[in-house]
């Protein structure tokens, strides 16, 4: 069962394992629609997201742009339509008044929203064919690998008075350095060769490239077992936050696992059988 859609997000299924998410209002650059209601562009994202995971069929989510825009943020001049206005998703804490209502708002809402595009079991890709910038930022920084092209730039909202927020806080130092992360902090802006150099793209390739670039490597990842990837991603994403002596608990407890696994065994005897393996993710 997929997702509910909506105009503005769409959902692309294939049947060689990816589904393409793309945001959808490339007349405003795919700004947000909303913040962090109910039927919000991020809350729909993470839906999405969630829905693909549970769908056995997909491999591999793809987030992307319709048009010339990755993700502008936030709609800084325009509404949320009739359709998404409404209470904000505030989990089980209700919805906040007084002096302590922006806070509320964004650490029970929003930030919970971006918490769950981050904890996404199987692999995502950014591929970001244009600007990302704040939370459309803060959105490809919470998907595994990141591919650009000529046309990508990361911009904050350093410029409109806010600090960079969930995602872009706490990736941004661990993938390119506490200096270079503040350098943005202070600066706001960060195109596409500094973004490679600094290694916060995986790939950058020329515009009329980067599908062709992106599909490739998907198709390298499909010959992976998805129980090696899963793992793989839960592991190192732990380790990020723990020491050296978990990481080797896990990966113990993790290798035994999957010695038996009914995907090693198929891939093992693929390759004594000289043949494309087959994986079922068990």
């Amino acid at each position: 069962m997929g997702p509910e859609l909506v105009d503005y997000l769409l959902y692309e299924k294939e049947d060689n394992g990816l589904v393409w998410i793309k945001f959808n209002q490339p007349e405003k650059m795919n700004a947000l629609v909303g913040t962090a209601e109910m039927n919000g562009t991020v809350a729909k994202v993470g839906e999405y997201m969630r829905a693909a995971d549970d769908d056995a069929d997909i491999r591999i989510i793809i987030l992307t742009g319709v048009g010339r825009g990755f993700c502008s943020g936030a709609d800084l001049k325009g509404k949320a339509p009739p359709e998404v206005t409404g209470p904000a998703f505030t989990g089980d804490r209700g919805t906040a008044a007084g002096v302590d209502a922006a806070r509320q708002h964004f650490f029970h809402g929003f930030t919970k929203l971006h918490r769950d595009i981050s904890q996404i079991r199987k692999p995502s890709i950014a591929m970001i064919n244009g600007p990302a910038v704040g939370s459309g930022m803060d959105m490809a920084l919470h998907c595994d690998i990141r591919i650009g092209c000529e046309n990508t730039r990361f911009v904050g909202y350093q410029q409109a008075g806010q600090i960079i927020e969930n995602g872009g806080s706490y990736y941004l130092p661990k993938m390119v350095g506490l200096g270079r992360a503040l350098e943005f902090a202070y600066t706001g802006h960060l195109d596409a060769r500094r973004a490679y150099d600094w290694g916060l793209l995986n790939h950058l390739v020329g515009t009329d490239e980067l599908e062709k670039t992106t599909r490739e490597l998907c198709a390298r990842m499909l010959n992976i077992p998805p129980l090696v990837q899963w793992i793989s991603k839960r592991i190192m994403r732990t380790a990020l936050d723990t020491s050296l002596e978990n990481t080797m608990t896990l990966t113990s407890n993790a290798g035994g696992i999957l010695q038996n696994s009914a995907d090693a065994k198929e891939a093992r005897q693929a390759f004594v059988e000289k043949r494309k393996p087959v994986f079922k993710g068990g």
